[in-house]
């Protein structure tokens, strides 16, 4: 997976409100739809769009699929944004140390 596909998987708002609810704690297909403004069938394909991505994973229970963040994927994520985070902060105080002087 590249940090792309992963960033265009997160360009849907409801893919978004997805992660969000995961962020609590595991849901169904229909735990989430109650949630969200979209049908079972939609956010089964987002479900599948963002397990690609590899940002959620799939455990079976029954005739159920539970959904959870995928701790690896979402660190990855967080790693490829930490890297322009340090960016930005450095560029930041740069322009800090300048106005100073």
């Amino acid at each position: 997976m590249t940090y792309q596909e992963t960033l265009s998987a997160l360009a849907d708002p409801t893919r978004r409100a997805i992660l969000e609810a995961l962020s609590g704690s595991p849901h169904s297909v229909g735990e989430l739809s109650a949630q969200l403004p979209v049908s079972r069938p939609a956010v089964s394909q987002h479900l599948k769009t963002l397990a690609a991505a590899e940002l959620v994973l799939a455990n079976r229970q029954g005739t159920r699929n539970i959904y959870r963040l995928n701790p690896n994927g979402m660190a990855a994520l967080r790693a490829y944004l930490d890297r322009y985070w340090g960016d930005v902060l450095s560029g930041f105080a740069e322009d800090i140390n300048q106005t100073k002087r």
